[in-house]
This record gives C-alpha cells, structure tokens and sequence, in this order.
C-alpha cells in the first residue's frame, strides 16, 4: 500500500529537475549594461559587436561580457560608472545608425546562456525604469477620419459627374449641389459608401450634412487607442528597448512602462513624435478645387499642392534610412498594395510634373495666458521635397530633403506605423535602479519571513509530515519562479505580494490531509491506511478551495490592468504548482519514506 509506480515517481523527478534547471538564472542577479540595436532594424553581425568592444577598448573600458541576443548587441559592465561612460562613447560614434539604450541585462554565466535559459523579468517597480503617461489626441482621429470621408465622397460624386462643392467644418461634412434631384443621387452615393454615417438635409434645400454616428465615434476612438498601442510597442521595439509593456488606461490614455532604461530624452522624442508623411501632386495652375499652398523646408520654396492624397504615412510598410548615389541622406520607403497601386496611376498618368512630399507633425506648447499656463497643440506642414516624376514606380522609391538623423529618426517612425491620433506626454517618472533593488529586497524579505514562519509551524505542528510539506513548499516557490521565467511574465511588487499569499496558501491542502489522516488513527485506522484514506477523502475539499481561488484570480486577470495583473499571475501560477507540490509531491515523498513496508505509527 502506499506506493507510486516506478513512471509516475521519475515524473515527478524530471518536474522537479526542470523546474530547478528553470529558475536556476534567477540566482545569478543583474547587471548595468548598453543594447545596441541597428537603426534600420537589422540584426548586429558579429563583426559590429567586435567594433563596438574595440571602440570601449581603446577608451580604457574593459566590459565584464559581450553577446548577441535577438539581433541585438548586449555589453555587460562592472558597474554604473563604466556603463554610462561606455554610453555616451558608442552613442558619440554610432548615433547615425545605431540606437543606444542604458539598461540592466542578467549575469548569467555563458553555458546558461547558452542552453537559451533567462531569469523571469521584472517589472517597473522592482527593476527600476522609466514610466510615461500618454494622452491620444481623440479629436484629432476623429478630423482625420472626416477628412478621409470628405475625399471619398468628393471622389464619388466626381465620378459620378454630379456638380458639387466638399467642405469639413466641426466634424460636420456639408455637401452643396446644383438642386433636390442631385441632392437624392448624392444622398444613395454616400448611403452605399458607409451605411453607418448619419446623413441630414441642408435648409437650403439642396445640400446635405454628413456626420458620424455616436458608435463610429466610440468605434474611431477604440482604433486610434489600438492602433497607437501598437505603434508604440513597434518604436519601443525599433529602439532595441528589451520587455516594454505598453497598455491603455482609461478612456484615452496611455502608459508606456520600459524597465531597465535609465535615459528617457530619446525614448520620450520617439515615443510622442507624430511625424508622418503624404505625397501629393503639384498644382502647376494653382486653379484646382481645395489646393493649398504648404512653405517649403530647409530651402524647398513653397508650393501649390492637390488636395487628393496619393500615399500616406499608414501606407507604408517599410522605411530604411541611407543615401543617394550623390550622397545625399535619404529614406527608402516601400508602400503597401493600396499605396502602391495609387501611385503607380498617379506616376503612370503625370510623367514629368512634380510630385511633393509633405512632412506632417504635431506637438504641444506651453502658452501663458492670463497669468494660467496652458497647453496648445500646433499642427506642422512643410515640404521637405519636390521632385519631376522621371518615370512609372509603384512601390519602392526614395525621399531626399533630411540629414542624417533626420533621416535615421523618420525611417524608424515609417518603419513602426503611423500614429492614428497625436499622443501628449501627460505624466512621466524615472525609478532608479537602487530604489527598484530597495523595492526588491523589501519584498523578498517579506517572502521569506513568511516562508520561515510557516516552516516553523508546520514543523512543530506536524513533525516529521510538517517537514515534507516544506520540502513541497520549498519546491512551489521554485516552480513558480520557473514558470514566470518560461513564460515570461514580469514581477511586479504585487506579484510579490501574490506569492506571500501563495506561501500560506500552499500548506492549506496539507494541513487538511494531515488533519484527515489524525482523525483516520484516532478512528482505529491502521498509519498505511490512514495516509490513503488522508490523501483521497481531501481531495475533493482541496480541489475545491483552489478552484474557487482560481477562478477569482482568472477573473482579476481578466478583467484587471496594471498591478492586478501582476498580482493574479502569480496568484494563479502558485495555485496550480502548490496542487502539484502538496498533493502528487509530498505524496510521492511519503510513499518513499512509509510506505510499502508495515509500520506501527507515523509521525504527523
């Protein structure tokens, strides 16, 4: 009685031996370091890496290690001192076309690196970091969602040879023509472009008012949040900026958190910029419906251009900075299908007329009125180039008009998506890597005071029984770590807080099988069968209790952001290890110890 098959214990061994071997590159800490990543989103070749020690080198550096990781270059130093030297040295050197961030990367021995195992990450308030706090501009996605209907339905009803006149006012689109009879085929136009838009007549009789409904609206205003989000994890990411967690809060907000980065002026400049491009044809008349003039830029006179926009900045799919055959800084940029299609038309049909480029940009000022300092947001429109259409391109062609950093900054902004709305920084704070140690050592701390003082209960309350139960709960701490390392989940102080919960959680289902197995030898039980009946009759108490926490947890995962999330991850994976370790693990331990032999008492 009492024993496991021979299978069911070497599981358990190979569970146990996985999860050390997991959360092994936890032990070894962290370390100050530089990532280098290539502007252009390239993988760092060997070779540049070698570049890069040689630069330290002959600046008196000497780096504590040196590797490549995810195409990244990632220099290890002995201290803070020698990383912000380095820091500035490589970025001196290599700002052109290297992205440089100060960050913490783990010490890990090269054989544990080189079997690809890594330590769990940590969040913000444990690593140390940079928080910012972005408001999205939801005014300004809605105008540009009104500006696209405004095009569409001036294409329309041009197509369509209908006499008509466009304009947008207050996100209210007002459509004028000739009489009533145009006003109804115009009306049957837009109704089959977008069935959604709320279409009113004018008083006049024979215009119409075009507006979007209140669930467009909250629809925009969704997609500009999304949209954003990933706009930025796609820069966070050009920038070679490890574990960023961007998430929205609210309504229209949201918070971009970088552990590990200790320098934010070039993340807060690429993380608000909103420069975009459209490229339209010059209006070589200045007669066309809805043309404007736009001032030229770094001595490009200003010019007449079309209102129809050929390819905009969401079009493009790809952008890498580099120079003409003549020298000259430029961005190579690639259109989608869409884009690309346009302007094959666009090329095909205006050889030898001059096409612009037009750099868009928005940003927020400070302006003193009154005594009060308000914000004021400014839209930038100036030409950066214009150049004669030689001959017929569709996806793939070049702009020239930046230096090189603009250039390096504009690619990496194409590159990883336009911004659906303009994002203000409305919030940001640094947390130093000592207070984030501090913040690590305090919860630690609490994890092991809480540790120590369930072994000493379960010792003295259950003996040589309380004892396995903390080998078991030794173990789950183990396993949870492990698992936060494999899946990659960050810890944050409340998933600290989490597993201090789980600590004394985990002994629950212990404490129930050896209450339930001193009540089986109180009841004239043999120990053999005591410990059988023990493990069984608890079982379904056991499963119940976790289960209901469980789903508690699921819902705090679901339906939580920020802390919470951190709080039931790590309540959730301690519930399901702790099931492992207290029921199949001190099990197993018990079989070992007691059973398959005769024994006159056990020590519980």
């Amino acid at each position: 009685m009492n024993r496991y098959p021979a299978w069911l214990n070497i599981l358990v061994i190979v569970v146990v031996l996985t999860g050390i071997l997991f959360a092994l590159p936890n032990i070894y800490g962290s370390a100050p370091a530089v990532q280098l990543a290539d502007a252009d989103g390239k993988d760092i070749s060997q070779t540049q890496l070698e570049n890069f020690l040689g630069s330290l080198e002959s600046d008196g550096v000497t780096p504590e290690a040196a590797y490549l990781k995810d195409g990244r270059a990632v220099i290890r130093f002995a201290s803070v001192e020698d990383q912000q030297r380095s820091g500035e040295r490589l970025r001196a050197r290599y700002e052109q076309d290297t992205n440089v961030a100060l960050t913490l990367a783990p010490r890990l021995p090269d054989w544990v690196r080189g079997m690809g195992l890594s330590p769990m990450s940590l969040g913000l308030d444990l690593r140390g970091g940079v928080y910012v706090l972005l408001e999205v501009d939801m005014n300004t996605a809605i105008d540009n969602r009104m500006q696209g209907y405004e095009q569409d339905i001036d294409e329309r009803l041009r197509d369509a040879r209908i006499r008509h006149q466009v304009r947008l006012n207050n996100q209210i689109i007002t459509v004028r023509l000739q009489n009533s009879e145009d006003r109804e085929k115009a009306r049957a136009i837009i109704e089959d472009a977008d069935a959604e838009v709320l279409i009113g007549d004018g008083t006049d009789g024979k215009s119409l008012t075009v507006r979007m409904s209140e669930a467009q609206i909250k629809e925009r205003q969704d997609f500009a949040i999304e949209q954003n989000m990933t706009t930025l994890r796609n820069r966070v990411d050009q920038l070679g900026v490890a574990e960023p967690l961007v998430q929205r809060q609210g309504v229209d907000r949201i918070v971009v958190q970088l552990p590990g980065v200790q320098d934010p002026t070039e993340l807060e400049k690429i993380l608000t910029a909103t420069a975009t491009l459209e490229f339209r044809l010059v209006d070589q008349a200045g007669d066309l419906p809805g043309s404007r003039t736009y001032p030229g830029r770094a001595g490009e006179q200003s010019q007449v251009l079309r209102r129809e926009v050929i390819a905009s900045g969401d079009e493009i799919i790809d952008a890498n900075s580099g120079f003409t055959p003549e020298g000259q800084p430029a961005v190579h940029i690639t259109l989608d299908s869409a884009g690309g299609e346009r302007m094959l038309a666009a090329t095909r049909d205006n050889v030898g007329k001059p096409m612009s480029t037009l750099f868009i940009e928005w940003r927020e000022e400070d302006v003193t009125r009154g005594g009060k300092t308000e914000k004021r947001k400014i839209k930038t429109e100036e030409i950066i180039n214009t150049a004669t259409i030689r001959g017929v391109f569709k996806t793939r062609f070049q702009i020239t008009g930046l230096t090189p950093i603009e250039a390096r900054d504009l690619a990496v902004l194409l590159r990883a998506g336009a911004l659906a709305a303009p994002v203000y920084k409305v919030d940001e704070r640094t947390i130093g890597p000592s207070l984030g140690q501090d913040n690590i050592d305090r919860g630690f701390r609490a994890i092991q005071i809480g540790f120590l003082a369930v072994i000493v209960f379960m010792a003295v309350y259950y003996r040589w029984f309380g004892m396995i139960a903390n080998v078991a709960l030794l173990s789950n701490l183990v396993f949870i770590v492990a698992v936060l390392s494999m899946v990659g989940a960050s810890l944050t102080l409340p998933g600290i807080a989490g597993i201090v919960l789980t600590v004394g959680m985990a002994v629950d289902a212990n404490v129930l099988i050896f209450e339930r197995i001193r009540e089986e030898i109180a009841a004239g039980s043999s120990p053999q069968a005591a410990i059988n009946s023990g493990y069984e009759k608890a079982l379904s108490s056991i499963a119940d209790a976790n289960i209901t926490t469980l789903i508690a947890a699921i819902v705090l995962l679901a339906f939580g952001t920020g802390p919470i999330k951190g709080f039931a991850i790590t309540l959730m994976i301690g519930i399901l290890t702790s099931m492992f370790t207290a029921i199949v693990g001190t099990r197993s331990i018990v079989n070992f110890v007691f059973g398959g032999r005769k024994i006159t008492s056990i020590p519980v």
